[in-house]
């Protein structure tokens, strides 16, 4: 069965499909051999190599397809910033030399969950549905948001031309002048926040994104630290994107114990032969 080449490198966590076109567009890729053109068919057995080095396309070595991890506020997308000796991406799970693609990266002053998924199809389906996924955020502030500022982050007037739904906003305690809020969003950026809380009179010390689509991050995940989705995680993740899970194997009906089932036809065979006299045999 062939596929064009494009999903089939997104789908293995190769590359977007966009960055797959213009990889061709340059002349880099080429199928056994001879250089790729847009839409061209591969098949399971074909050679493809980017730049003459094999691009592999096997099975991840990790079953796990999509990691939260818990992202302090100055770390960058997709590595660590530079001169740190040991890149935090690294110590993912091993994707058989496939990247991990972040799914709507915050910006790099703010912190909190980060989705990375190895199934370039998933990647690809939740960002174009990052605006309709709810996004919950956790806000510090100075001091308390009084009445006159709730009303408006609540009618999420950002400017003219910008508006942020906003579905909540709940009190979350505080120490001293900071307090906390948690934010609920549809389809909310983390900048458009920042510009929303800015165009409200409000003083921002801290945002940290806690949940995206059906995915929370855990109270207790620590800085620097991921986890992969359980499999209901995953499963709900996939049903919001609109696909099925890479990979996903129809199970065998399972067998019975015993002598196996008749086939049909021979229950009637064997009657008609019982019925039969018996042959005698020649002296």
């Amino acid at each position: 069965m062939s596929e064009r080449i494009q999903k089939v490198l997104a789908r293995a966590g190769v590359a977007s499909r966009r960055q797959v076109e213009d990889w061709i567009r340059a002349g880099r890729l080429a199928i056994n051999g001879v250089p790729a053109t847009l839409g061209a068919q591969i098949h399971p057995r074909d050679r493809i190599t980017l730049d003459g080095r094999a691009v592999r396309l096997r099975e991840p070595e990790s079953d796990t397809r999509v990691v939260i991890y818990h992202r302090s506020a100055g770390r960058s997308l997709p590595s660590a910033a530079a001169g740190e000796s040991e890149q935090w991406i690294e110590r993912l799970p091993k994707r058989a030399g496939r990247r991990w693609v972040p799914v709507s990266p915050l910006p790099p002053n703010d912190s909190g969950l980060e989705l990375l998924t190895g199934d370039g199809d998933l990647a690809q389906a939740l960002m174009r549905r990052v605006a309709t996924l709810r996004t919950v955020f956790s806000v510090r502030v100075r001091g308390t948001l009084n009445d006159e500022q709730l009303a408006r982050l609540r009618a999420g007037i950002v400017d003219d031309e910008t508006t942020l739904q906003v579905e909540a906003i709940e009190a979350a305690g505080g120490e001293g002048f900071n307090r906390w809020y948690t934010f609920t969003t549809l389809g909310g950026r983390a900048r458009e926040l920042h510009r929303l809380l800015e165009a409200s009179g409000v003083e921002l010390s801290r945002l940290m994104r806690i949940g995206l689509g059906p995915v929370r991050m855990d109270r207790d995940l620590a800085r620097e630290r991921h986890r992969a989705l359980t499999p209901a995680e995953q499963a709900q993740l996939y049903e919001t994107a609109g696909l099925q899970p890479a990979g996903r194997r129809t199970e065998k009906p399972a067998r019975t114990r015993g002598r196996p089932p008749r086939k049909a036809g021979a229950a009637s065979s064997q009657a008609r032969r019982s019925s039969r006299p018996a042959r005698r045999r020649a002296p």
